[in-house]
């Protein structure tokens, strides 16, 4: 193998052959690890189709700061490759293959009178070990029926042959209540132990049949030289057998040595069941739900997903079903089965997977809160294409064309995000004009959140029917934006949704908690129009009314409205009073002024 690193401005000169891509960020940290068949068409797909990556695509690509390649001599060694090196340095943007995660094994120790027991940790050295058991019920299972049938001793005792000879050890309650026979006070031979190692080995094998046939030798042998008592002992040992293997799910017995993969897919998550098969028996069921890797193709993402499954498992059978096309890789025989024992077994494989779907959708869904589901009924009703999580309303106020204002407000996830809220004088429109007025502070809005690269709305609502609609889609055409942002109208009188460009009106049932929100989006947008209108009202005639007043400027108002705080108050106020607060000639003033104003509006 050969490696060679390059610049990002240099990828199109990798080469045309089988290997293993590493990306490096600025700190010379390996971000993401990849196989090709191809490396200069794999490497090249990441800065030449911008447009179809996703947000993590993206991401990533803007980190690459250099690209290191490993050449290889087929496909399947930059397998193995990418495993041993996502493995050893588990880069932040690999998903797959880093997951540290292991199952329990059962483990048959090399010492003299072995022991038997469970652990998650492999070490060769120790013993012989089988598994992985996805489920730790089953493996307690098949160690339950060991001790049931078998006197293996539990303790950690070293029984070498110097140490029994010796008396070094006594026996313990195991011994008392019959699950060991003291072979450490030498009551049991080695070879006599060794025997019910060996038969407790064919067990973990799955292989059945065979302890099952020496069973009922041994039973048969005892019943015929009257030895009644040890013949039930063996019976009641093989009906233990009998009953373990009616749990377990059977094939057919001639199915030996078997993986089964079976694959369903649902938008862009694959659920897959993978099954082990061992002389008739399915030892291991285990079902995951996967995404493929950045911008790779189903058949290298479950090429290299059955790889991991295999390894995980320590599976090295040469015959695998399957109902994708996967391309099989030294040995091993890809087989994708249409009928007979082989076919209902991928069947069950693909039904597995079809089961850990459905509840994964089920307890999605039970997990989505209320406004979700609001959210949801929302898009089904308007036929939006994404979940309308933040959503504007907008809607004019104005008496007479007087100090006309719009609002704009906000829900995220279903409810008022009000630091969000926008209030808009309008600026552009003489009179009373609501089509004007709204196409003005929409253009404004979006023209700020286009230019500030802001995040746009889900929808957009308009308080108002088809005109008000219109003049909201007019300023989104001037800005490009039309069609990009889903937009309605909602009518006051009847609770009609008006469509751009759509001469009819859609109803919502009344009873809809989707038009619940409209309507809430609605006032709320209405409240805080009026809200601001007034105040912006009350702000023009207090200003106006001060400002006529000859020699009274803002700090004289400030004090004024400080200490009485209105407009009326000011002008009850006695000349006394006024001039505690600003001073005997300007309250004079003040006074005069309002005096002549009472008077005149008598006359």
């Amino acid at each position: 193998m050969q490696s060679q690193k390059f610049s990002t401005k240099e990828y199109n000169q990798l080469p045309n052959q089988p290997g293993v891509y590493k990306f490096y960020n600025q700190e010379n940290t390996i971000i993401y690890v990849g196989k090709a068949k191809s490396l200069s068409k794999r490497v090249a797909s990441y800065f030449n189709k911008s447009s179809d990556h996703n947000r993590k695509t993206v991401k990533l690509v803007r980190e690459i700061d250099s690209i290191e390649i490993v050449i290889v001599n087929s496909e399947f060694d930059a397998l193995l490759l990418e495993n041993s090196l996502i493995k050893e340095n588990q880069p932040k943007y690999n998903i797959l293959l880093k997951d540290d995660k292991s199952f329990p094994s059962i483990c048959v120790t090399n010492e003299r009178f072995p022991r038997i027991f469970s652990t998650r940790r492999i070490i060769q050295s120790q013993g012989t070990y089988f598994g992985p058991y996805t489920s730790v019920k089953a493996m307690n299972g098949v160690l339950d029926l060991i001790r049931k049938l078998y006197t293996i001793r539990t303790c950690s005792l070293n029984l070498s042959e110097r140490n029994i000879t010796s008396g070094k050890f006594k026996v313990c309650l195991e011994y008392h209540i019959g699950n060991c026979l003291g072979p450490c006070e030498g009551l049991q031979s080695e070879d006599d132990y060794q025997k019910d190692i060996e038969s407790a080995k064919d067990i973990l094998k799955g292989n059945i049949s065979v302890v099952r046939q020496n069973y009922k030798e041994l039973m048969n042998d005892a019943a015929s030289n009257l030895k009644f008592e040890s013949a039930q002992l063996y019976k009641d040992k093989l009906d233990l057998l009998e009953k373990f293997q009616s749990k377990s799910l059977i094939v057919n017995p001639k199915l030996n040595n078997i993986d089964v993969f079976g694959v369903l897919k649902d938008q862009d998550s694959y659920f897959v069941n993978f099954m082990k098969v061992e002389h008739g028996s399915i030892r291991i069921s285990e079902t995951i739900e996967a995404k493929p890797k950045l911008n790779e193709p189903e058949n290298e993402f479950l090429q290299v997903l059955l790889f991991e499954l295999r390894t995980q498992f320590a599976s090295e059978t040469n015959e695998i079903l399957t109902n994708k096309e996967i391309e099989a890789w030294g040995s091993v025989e890809i087989i994708h089965p249409k009928i007979g024992d082989k076919r209902k077994l991928l069947d069950l494989s693909i039904k597995n997977s079809s089961f850990f779907r459905t509840e994964k959708i089920k307890r999605k869904n039970e997990s989505t809160s209320p406004k979700e589901k609001v959210l949801a009924i929302l898009q089904s009703d308007l036929g939006l294409k994404e979940l309308p999580k933040l959503i504007e309303c907008f809607d004019n106020s104005n008496i007479q064309g007087t100090n006309p204002v719009s609002s704009m407000v906000c829900f995220k996830n279903g409810k008022p995000s009000k630091k969000d809220y926008r209030k808009f004088n309008v600026k552009t429109v003489v009179g009373p004009d609501d089509f004007a007025s709204m196409r003005e502070v929409v253009f404004r809005r979006y023209r700020h959140l286009k230019e500030e690269s802001l995040p746009y709305p889900n929808l957009i609502i308009i308080d108002g029917g088809k005109g008000q609609l219109s003049s909201a889609c007019q300023s989104l055409k001037e800005l490009d934006l039309y069609g990009a942002i889903p937009i309605v109208g909602i009518a006051k009188r009847l609770e009609e949704i008006y469509f751009p460009e759509d001469e009819f009106p859609v109803h919502i049932s009344k009873k809809s908690p989707s038009l619940k929100l409209i309507q809430h989006l609605r006032d709320e947008a209405h409240r805080f129009a009026i809200t601001f209108h007034r105040q912006k009202r009350s702000k023009a005639s207090i200003q106006s009314e001060l400002d006529t007043i000859k020699g009274i400027g803002p700090s004289t108002k400030q004090q004024l409205l400080s200490h009485l705080k209105s407009i009326k108050r000011i002008a009850d106020a006695s000349q006394e009073e006024l001039a505690s607060i600003i001073g005997p000639s300007k309250a004079q003033v003040i006074y005069e002024h309002f005096q002549q104003k009472k008077e005149g509006s008598t006359t």
